[in-house]
């Protein structure tokens, strides 16, 4: 019998680098919560994303699609639970509830979600197409989203990988003014995106969510309707893999606070060029600026930035 809640139930969004795994984690942990991994199918197998009508037919070549999708290993069904949920599936819409069905029972939970940072620029789309689903978008200072960027693209390229904003013909020249501008772009699609979505939004902080996971994990359940449970805290038990080197998401750490901190780790002159371009959004969220000295050295990356954003029309 087909389950009489939303599937998928949630999405965890927001800029990546600004705690979503670290989210995911905790709501994973909860007994009646599956929460997936960045799998990304949902949107990435629509070029442009977001083509598909919700009528859009299931057709063997989209069920191909979705098999070999390289992320679908994260989603933890094989090929075989896959073609036999494509079964009796007349469009795409069904297909993607009845393989979030068929996650959350094999995982013996009953509310079954996806944790896709990049979706947080695709939510009205995916409101339209699941309009019962809920969206949780966290926000992390973009200061500190910066520095963790640039660590993890600089370890994705010593292994030969081009990810993220480093796609972006700019982080060549400027690797503070590209992590500026990419969280502007993730973060203002997410809020610009969330109207219109209503009870089914919430916004929660990172850094309320490290120094206060109880009362933000309140907040979370609540809006989820379901209990709290004191796993979502220990979602690291038993998981830990701590070793020289590591990230605390690779080392499975419990909630930490104070990996970032861009006021001791930034450059006097990359924390100009950041809030210069993206000060007016972190006052908005709440942040505070360093209110630095003018600087007028540095007047030409910020207009090398502002040109590169303007003639790439991104949205």
């Amino acid at each position: 019998m087909r389950s009489q809640v939303p599937i998928p139930y949630l999405f965890v969004v927001g800029c990546p680098r600004s705690g979503t795994t670290l989210l995911q984690r905790m709501l994973d942990a909860h007994p009646k919560l599956t929460v997936a991994n960045d799998t990304h199918f949902i949107i990435d197998l629509f070029d442009p994303p977001g083509q598909a009508s919700r009528e859009l037919p299931l057709t063997p070549d989209i069920v191909e699609q979705v098999k070999s999708y390289p992320r679908m290993s994260r989603f933890g069904l094989n090929a075989g639970e896959v073609d036999a949920t494509a079964k009796g599936c007349s469009t795409f819409i069904e297909f993607v509830s009845r393989l979030y069905e068929l996650r959350a029972r094999k995982a013996g939970k009953t509310l079954s979600g996806e944790k896709t940072p990049n979706y947080v620029r695709f939510m009205p789309i995916l409101h339209d197409w699941f309009p019962r689903s809920r969206f949780i978008h966290i926000v992390r200072d973009g200061r500190d989203v910066s520095l963790s960027m640039q660590n993890w693209v600089a370890k994705n390229i010593r292994r030969g990988k081009i990810r993220g904003p480093a796609k972006w013909s700019l982080w060549e020249h400027d690797p503070v003014a590209t992590t500026a501008l990419y969280w502007m772009w993730q973060v203002g699609s997410g809020l610009r995106g969330s109207t219109g979505l209503s009870e089914h939004y919430v916004q929660i902080s990172y850094e309320k969510l490290v120094a206060e996971p109880e009362a933000q994990l309140a907040l979370v359940t609540e809006f989820l309707d379901v209990s709290e449970a004191r796993e979502m805290i220990q979602f690291h038990e038993g998981r830990g893999r701590p070793r020289s080197g590591r990230s605390a998401k690779s080392a499975w750490l419990p909630v930490t606070t104070g990996l970032r901190n861009w006021r001791s780790q930034m450059a006097k002159e990359d924390i100009f060029v950041f809030e210069s371009l993206a000060g007016d959004l972190l006052t908005s969220l709440g942040y505070s600026l360093s209110a630095p000295e003018p600087n007028g050295q540095l007047a030409s990356r910020i207009d090398a930035a502002k040109h590169w954003w303007q003639s790439h029309e991104l949205t």
